[in-house]
């Protein structure tokens, strides 16, 4: 117990003496969470809460929030692929705008005086029209899934909150990000996987791929988490923000550059269960409206990122 009293008493002095302040990443043991923590470490104490604080659960929410008393909230909670919310809609409600409404709610019971960063998607966007690329923040809104349904409507949620209690919200919407630590169960993670599978001798060299036609603005983690640290600060109240690379790539043209970062003689095979019969065909986006308002540029080269999620299979499988 004398233990336990005197490192109370050793956080309480460090608090104050270097003013640290509390940040609360809601779903945020998961691949960009872990970024993020990383980059919030030296200004915040960081709490993170991952699927045991279950965002359905008001009681579990609000008691959360009651032992943190966060300064800054981050909300990454969410069903984690498009083909997921499909197989499950209404949990995909339940988690996206309930699980918001509910994380609203405590923060309100708290007295919350700080600033939320919501976490939205590209894929509120729809299928654009090659006309209107590349996306900016004013081009309209046609979600094409639950996902991104939820998505919406959080981000309403989120806007009616920034104007109408004392709260400060800023809504990100990221468009595909990649990196070392991603879960296989995406695509360029699943190719990296597979190729140090085949460098390490476990697998045959023939790649298992879905559609590679499509064409993604694909940024780095570690910008996209940069880019949050930035809007935690600097982003307006109420508004939305694209994180994207201002780059088009087509994924063929990915794997090919993957493969020849690997040096392996490869064959591919298309899986047909690896295709989604609902995707954006092509996506671009513009992040003119994050750079004016918070300086930030993606700074990571897409190479860098590629040998870099390679390099973290071959540790985690060796």
């Amino acid at each position: 117990m004398g233990e336990t009293f005197g490192l109370y008493y050793y956080e309480l002095f460090y608090r104050r003496k270097f003013k640290l302040k509390r940040a609360l990443l809601i779903g945020g043991k998961g691949f960009v969470g872990k970024h993020m923590s990383r980059v919030l470490k030296d200004e915040f104490t960081v709490t993170v809460a991952g699927r045991e604080s279950d965002v359905r659960d008001k009681n579990l929410i609000r008691s959360l929030v009651e032992s943190v008393k966060p300064d800054v909230v981050i909300n990454f909670a969410f069903i984690t692929t498009v083909r997921e919310t499909f197989a499950d809609p209404d949990n995909t409600y339940q988690v996206g705008f309930n699980g918001m409404l509910n994380l609203l709610n405590a923060l309100k019971r708290i007295g919350f005086n700080g600033r939320v960063l919501n976490i939205s998607s590209s894929e509120v966007y729809g299928f654009p029209d090659a006309g209107g690329l590349p996306i900016d923040e004013l081009a309209p809104i046609k979600p094409m899934s639950p996902y991104s349904v939820a998505k919406v409507a959080a981000e309403a949620l989120c806007f009616q909150w920034s104007q109408t209690e004392k709260f400060e919200i800023v809504t990100a919407r990221p468009f595909t990000h990649i990196g070392p630590g991603q879960s296989d169960r995406f695509a360029l993670a699943s190719f990296s996987k597979q190729l140090a599978e085949m460098e390490l001798g476990q697998r045959e060299p023939v790649m298992h791929v879905g559609n590679l036609n499509s064409t993604r603005d694909i940024a780095d983690v570690r910008d996209v988490v940069r880019a949050y640290d930035l809007l935690l600060k600097h982003g307006e109240n109420g508004k939305v923000y694209n994180v994207c690379s201002g780059h088009e790539v087509e994924i063929s043209v990915l794997l090919d550059c993957m493969i020849e970062i690997s040096g392996m003689d490869v064959s591919v095979n298309i899986d047909k269960s690896l295709v989604r019969s609902s995707e954006q065909n092509r996506i671009l986006g513009s992040y003119d409206k994050i750079k004016h308002e918070t300086g930030w540029s993606p700074q990571v080269p897409l190479e860098t990122t590629l040998l870099d999620m390679i390099e973290y299979w071959k540790v985690q499988l060796n």
